[in-house]
């Protein structure tokens, strides 16, 4: 192995893999990072604008210098896919945006850093029978990665006076534990985390108005802690909410510093300029397979060239395939995502034998569960007509400037450090469950001006148009339903997968749990709806002809959405035939060869899938330099 290009190649420089090849490149290691796009985000004010204002995230979704769209099935069924309004007949599939560029999709996601559950981590240790994977040693990553700028440092003065230390005390003096707790925040890592301004909102009576209900509708409902939750400033990653009130209010976490989005691109691009003789990072170049010698994994075979993947806005159809070249290394990481991670697997001869087979791939091993069980959030939005815009929206274009037009005022604020732009547009989250047997919250409500149903091509343009419209976005964690499949179109590495998730019926929560836990989170929201008939119109969404729960359930079938795919090469225990990953990442039947992204989970962790990403990045930095450590 002493002839080798790099200790490390890492495919994929998104959530699981930019961080991880910046960690390794720090400890001294020679690494290759290999990712598909360009740094679209460096490419003129337009590139800039798009990445760096976090509320414009829903237009760096359609930005076709760095976007990928992937073109999804919630059903087998067409007449049941037909009936989502989001449905795009020409590549029949409902839209599913993806990032192709430095940064992977946390260039252009809305960048909420909640952290997952306990029993998320604790599920996957006894699956594994590995204790490293328990929620404590889990959440510690956090805190290693994290750059907390929202709550003052444990120990400081205003930590103890501003966080009510005392008032936690009395609370918490019922628990044995109640000494041990700390916030659970980092405050010396490689990503920033801060909340919106909240009092940006005081600026508008209706938002007053709005906040107000939803805090009322919080307590009646008995969610969570009310005096624990004010302690702690709302914060759902404090670690004594999430122990001792999970449920509750929330502001949410955002990876924003100073106004701007941060994440793996600012870590990758630092590490660079400190490590250069360490990471080379090499854009526009899209893996094609892994190479093998045997079982050995030896490197990676690439093509070079902007917008070569067929999910490219930008690419050219029937183009020829650039000559294909070889780089080596000691081991190979992919971090595709769980699409592409996946696919190219699948590409390198490892994954279902008879798949494989059929599309003239020489099989290297065979692992059925490759590509299986794929899963994600339900999500569906309550989207409201209010009678008057909001006033805190007015001059807002939430865009960039049109070539040659001057900024608006929001934008001028935003480059000061401050103003509405400074945040992606989430005003107040409720955390709760769908029913009381619950072991844990499943439903994320969170609230946030603007007209969003759902992803699809020109979105993002009405969810800005109207000033007067509001969304309650539902998400349903912890989903039931296993049953989705990515599987290859054909053995060309530009083309893009075929991707079917099997929603609700088509899947395997056979008590349809799933469906249930949406109605009541639209339900939930409809009830805080009602008592603001004075400043509410018209429901636009569902709308006033869905009536009954049986009305709702169709709507639900019909129009819910996802965006936090994952689970497609699960982690799994050693007898199980369908697990791909052992519990330190390493690719079952083979040498020198591991998948770190958010396809490694199991089950889908937690409401927002990013962090938890993360913390698998940090989990597996540190795995690796152990294992290289002992070789």
């Amino acid at each position: 192995m002493a002839g080798k290009d790099f200790d490390y190649i890492v495919i994929g420089s998104g959530a699981g893999g930019g961080p991880l090849a910046a960690n390794l490149a720090k400890a001294g290691f020679r690494v290759m990072l290999l990712e598909a796009g360009a740094d679209s985000c460096s490419e003129g004010d337009e590139g800039r604008y798009m990445y760096e204002v976090p509320i414009f995230h829903g237009h760096s979704t359609e930005y076709k210098e760095c976007a990928w769209n992937f073109f999804v099935r919630h059903y087998s069924d067409d007449n049941q896919q037909k009936r989502d309004s989001k449905f795009f007949t020409e590549q029949n599939g409902v839209w599913y945006p993806r990032a192709g560029t430095l940064g992977g999709c946390t260039a252009h996601n809305a960048m909420i850093t909640v952290l997952p559950q306990d029993s998320d981590w604790n599920d996957i240790a006894k699956i594994t029978n590995d204790d490293s994977w328990n929620a404590e040693k889990m959440n510690g990553y956090f805190e290693r990665l994290e750059k907390c700028t929202y709550v003052p440092r444990p120990g400081s003065l205003s930590y103890d006076a501003g966080a009510g230390f005392s008032a936690i005390t009395e609370f918490l003096k019922g628990h044995g534990d109640w000494k041990d707790l700390h916030h659970g925040h980092g405050f010396d890592g490689w990503l920033t985390t801060s909340e919106a301004d909240p009092r940006l909102a005081i600026k508008d009576k209706e938002i007053v108005v709005l906040l107000l209900n939803g805090i009322k509708s919080a307590l009646e409902g008995e969610i969570g802690n009310p005096i624990l939750r004010l302690i702690t400033n709302f914060d759902p990653n404090d670690y004594r909410n999430r122990r001792y009130s999970p449920e509750g209010l929330a502001f949410t976490p955002l990876a924003v510093d100073q106004g701007k989005r941060n994440g793996p691109r600012e870590y990758l691009l630092r590490i660079k300029k400190e490590y250069p003789n360490n990471l080379v990072i090499h854009m526009r170049a899209l893996a094609t397979r892994v190479l093998f010698e045997g079982f050995q994994a030896i490197g990676v075979e690439f093509v070079e060239g902007p917008s070569l993947y067929s999910a490219s806005p930008n690419a050219t159809p029937g183009q020829p395939l650039p000559a294909r070249q070889q780089v080596t290394a000691k081991e190979v990481i992919v971090a595709g995502g769980a699409f592409n991670s996946p696919q190219l697997l699948m590409l390198s001869g490892v994954g279902p034998a008879e798949q494989l087979a059929a599309l003239g791939i020489p099989v290297v091993v065979d692992l059925p569960g490759v590509g299986s069980n794929l899963q994600d959030r339900y999500e569906v939005g309550v989207v409201s007509e209010w009678k008057k815009p909001f006033s805190l929206l007015s001059g807002a274009t939430f865009a960039p400037p049109q070539p040659g037009a001057a900024p608006d005022e929001f934008l001028e604020m935003w480059k000061a450090g401050g103003g509405v732009y400074a945040s992606n547009g989430a005003l107040i989250g409720i955390i709760k469950k769908s029913n009381r047997d619950k072991p844990d919250p499943d439903l994320y409500i969170f609230g946030l001006p603007g007209f969003f149903k759902g992803y699809f091509p020109g979105y993002s343009t009405q969810f800005e148009r109207f000033h007067n419209r509001f969304t309650w976005a539902i998400l349903k964690a912890h989903t039931n339903n296993t049953a989705g499949r990515v599987s290859l179109r054909s053995n060309d590495p530009r083309d893009t997968p075929q991707i079917e998730f099997h929603y609700f019926k088509e899947g395997n929560d056979t008590t349809g749990a799933d469906l249930e836990a949406v109605i009541q989170g639209v339900e939930f929201v409809r009830k805080m709806n009602s008592t603001l008939s004075e400043l509410i119109g018209e429901e636009m969404v569902p709308g006033t002809d869905v009536k009954t729960r049986d009305d709702l359930s169709k709507f639900i079938q019909n129009e819910a959405w996802g965006h936090h795919a994952s689970c497609t090469n699960k982690i799994g225990a050693d007898d199980d035939p369908m697990a791909v990953l052992d519990s330190r990442f390493r690719v079952r039947g083979t040498q020198g060869l591991r998948v770190v992204d958010a396809s490694v989970f199991p089950r889908i962790p937690g409401y927002f899938i990013v962090s938890a990403v993360y913390i698998v990045s940090e989990k597996a930095s540190d795995v690796i330099i152990e294992d290289a450590r002992q070789r």
